[in-house]
């Protein structure tokens, strides 16, 4: 089995998805032409296109709250948040609103979410 780095798999888990599942789509704050923060995202603007690959502002808590809307909205979001620490700023739409939607609807919402971030 080859060795690779945790980026190249994540790399790898990132765009098996966005060829295997027409409604998955990243976000986050420079992810498309630059790439991300850590460069995982290097070359998916090109390779997906804007619709799938969408840069976002610099408003954790904005990003986050749009990804829980495309997720109700059938959509299989991917957000990346530059680091862990700027997760608290979206902290109030995590832990309030894509964790517990699912349940305070009855099991009638879906929030199929990925909120990825790095951290260490």
């Amino acid at each position: 089995m080859p060795e690779i780095t945790y980026r190249e798999a994540i790399r790898q888990a990132l765009r098996y998805q966005l060829q295997n599942d027409e409604r998955v789509f990243l976000m986050g704050e420079d992810i498309g032409a630059y790439g991300g923060s850590y460069a995982v995202t290097k070359g998916f603007l090109d390779e997906f296109g804007e619709r799938r690959v969408k840069d976002t502002p610099i408003a954790e808590s904005v990003v986050v709250g749009a990804g829980i809307g495309a997720a109700m909205a059938g959509l299989k979001p991917m957000v990346e948040l530059m680091t862990i620490n700027f997760s608290l700023l979206a902290i109030d739409q995590i832990v309030n609103n894509a964790s517990k939607l699912h349940y305070m609807s009855n099991g009638q919402v879906s929030v199929p979410l990925v909120i990825r971030m790095a951290g260490g």
